[in-house]
């Protein structure tokens, strides 16, 4: 069976969660002591995390913040916190969704189905090249790391989901259908913040590299990365 992590305090939901996740192939191992959170990703290896937000001791944001400094393990937070601004924090602390409660489970399921599917290609290099290039500008698809010049910088899974599809699709303008396609496999699944919040983290790490204005905006249609402003236009 399939490892999940959960880190919940209702005992109710975590019964719930854990006999459903069963049903459907997964054993959801319950968090038993905050205080060895790192240590039990390490030794249990999981496939991907149901991180809740309000818990005793720490905020989930907390958990989310130690985590994500040490692993990439694919995160999906669970809250009762349905704010915009709260979602939009946990997508860009490093969360790769973020599902209100109350939820309907066969919805969960169906996350983490699309989620572990993807992060299973997402693992795999590309069968002609490992790297794809524009201009100065590489994107790495074994460490997803973009590089530019003498500069790198690690992407998560979603942020190099999204400039490798910029990049193989260079001066052709990608809808928004097109990139909520390439993260998840149902875009009725998606809040659309979660795009535009990660197209705005990579459009901040490639402006940490020196490249400002690559990836422009068509409002109410989707992003280019721009030939004519792109690296050495």
């Amino acid at each position: 069976m399939t490892n999940i992590l959960l880190i919940e305090d209702n005992e109710q939901l975590q019964k719930y969660i854990t006999e459903y996740l069963s049903a459907y192939g997964f054993h959801a191992h319950i968090l038993q002591d905050y205080d060895t959170v790192l240590d039990t990703v390490a030794a249990l290896a999981p496939k991907l995390i149901l991180l809740d937000i309000n818990l005793p001791k720490f905020d989930g944001f907390y958990f989310l913040k130690l985590i994500r400094s040490r692993y990439s393990t694919p995160i999906i937070v669970l809250s009762a916190r349905s704010e915009e601004s709260e979602q939009i924090r946990g997508i860009e602390i490093g969360a790769d969704d973020y599902v209100t409660k109350p939820f309907a489970i066969g919805v969960l399921v169906a996350k983490i189905n699309a989620i572990l599917r993807r992060a299973e290609q997402s693992s795999q290099p590309l069968a002609s090249s490992t790297e794809l290039t524009f201009g100065p500008l590489s994107l790495c698809t074994d460490t997803m790391r973009a590089k530019y010049r003498d500069s790198s910088a690690e992407l998560t899974r979603n942020e190099f989901r999204v400039l490798r599809l910029l990049m193989k699709s260079a001066g052709q303008i990608v809808t928004r259908e097109q990139l909520l396609e390439e993260l998840w496999d149902d875009t009725s699944f998606v809040d659309d913040n979660t795009l535009t919040v990660n197209v705005t983290r990579v459009k901040k790490k490639l402006a940490e590299l020196g490249l400002g204005s690559v990836i422009n905006t068509k409002r109410g249609v989707g992003y280019v990365l721009d030939q004519t402003s792109g690296p050495d236009a």
